[in-house]
């Protein structure tokens, strides 16, 4: 088993793209995860070992376009799962990213997903995108790797710095996304009136990247664990990255707390000869309230088990510990699952 996880993790990207990392819409009592589980646990024990058998559990994990780190992030994470727990049926589905991530879970269409702290925190408490909308039994399996803001522009366009993007044609990706209140808020402290100041474009990383590589448009924001394919294959044009100014991260540290300084060293990207300091938000992975303990508690120790492995396939992955996946999660509440892994483990 070890030795087709490591094979199954290491190619999980091409699995992604080949097998679709497709929507998988089956009830929690579905056909897949009960046929697996019935071949791979004839004896009826579960995952862990000696306890009762579990229902099957089919987890529907969104994660955003097929050009940013997170939809390759979470066809890692759900391969694992669906190859290490024997009840489970999880796949990933490309998707708008954390709002959209967010809006599937709370409606049941998903049980699983990644969106950055601050969505998190507006979901449970209903408010900016999801005012009137909270979803209250939001929970938290683990505070995962920072998420940096990273400003794209065309060396033609002059752009040196977030205010000399006024006037310019710049992509903000997908409208009331998450990406897109990250360009609100921060050309907002960069003294900018968003979205009147700028010609915006709403599209997607990857339509971003071809449309920086074409130089049809003069930047785009894109907001992912670095490196991101968008970004190198803009960088591979003559692109640039933006720095994102200590004043203006003040600023936004003043109304927004979960904001943090980040630095993106010197050949991340190709051409891309000096740091670059920009703004982070830490990723988190939540789940519906509603899974019962045992599933997330077997999903959070799975997860942590691998993370050696889960790092080779993914590199924003890599170096994570469950020390770590506690702090900096705006106050998010953990689901009693992982949170009973946390206190078997010492972390809390």
């Amino acid at each position: 088993m070890k030795k087709v996880l490591s094979m199954a993790l290491a190619a999980a990207l091409m699995a992604g793209v080949l097998a679709g990392c497709g929507g998988n819409n089956n009830s929690a009592g579905s056909s897949p995860a009960a046929s697996k589980s019935a071949a791979s646990n004839p004896a009826g024990s579960s995952v862990s070992g000696g306890a009762a058998p579990h229902d099957p559990v089919t987890i529907n994990f969104p994660t955003a376009s097929s050009g940013g780190a997170l939809y390759a992030v979470g066809a890692a994470i759900t391969n694992l799962w669906d190859t290490e727990i024997d009840y489970i049926s999880a796949s990933s589905q490309a998707s708008n990213g954390g709002i959209d991530n967010l809006t599937q879970v709370s409606e049941g269409e998903s049980q699983v997903s990644i969106a950055i702290s601050s969505n998190c925190f507006q979901c449970l408490n209903g408010t900016d995108s999801f005012e009137g909308y909270a979803y209250d039994d939001l929970k938290v399996i683990a505070g995962l790797y920072f998420n940096p803001n990273q400003v794209v522009v065309t060396e033609k366009s002059g752009v040196t710095d977030l205010a000399g993007i006024k006037g310019k044609h710049f992509a903000v990706a997908a409208a009331g996304s998450s990406v897109e209140g990250e360009c609100k808020n921060h050309f907002t402290a960069a003294g900018l009136t968003y979205p009147d100041d700028i010609n915006c474009e709403y599209i997607a990383f990857t339509d971003a990247a071809d449309m920086l590589q074409n130089s049809t448009i003069d930047g785009a924001w894109i907001m992912s664990g670095a490196p991101a394919a968008a970004v190198t294959q803009a960088c591979t044009s003559g692109c640039k990255l933006v720095n994102i100014s200590d004043d203006i991260i003040s600023t936004l540290q003043a109304d927004y707390p979960w904001y943090a300084p980040f630095t993106i060293p010197a050949g991340t990207y190709p051409n891309q000869d000096e740091d670059v300091q920009t703004s982070a938000i830490k990723m988190v992975m939540f789940c519906r309230g509603d899974l019962d303990e045992q599933t997330v508690y077997d999903l959070t120790r799975t997860f942590w088990e691998n993370i050696d492995q889960l790092g080779e396939a993914q590199g924003n992955l890599k170096g994570l510990t469950a020390e770590e996946a506690v702090k900096d999660i705006a106050n998010l509440p953990l689901h009693p699952g992982a949170e009973k892994y946390y206190k078997e483990v010492g972390v809390l």
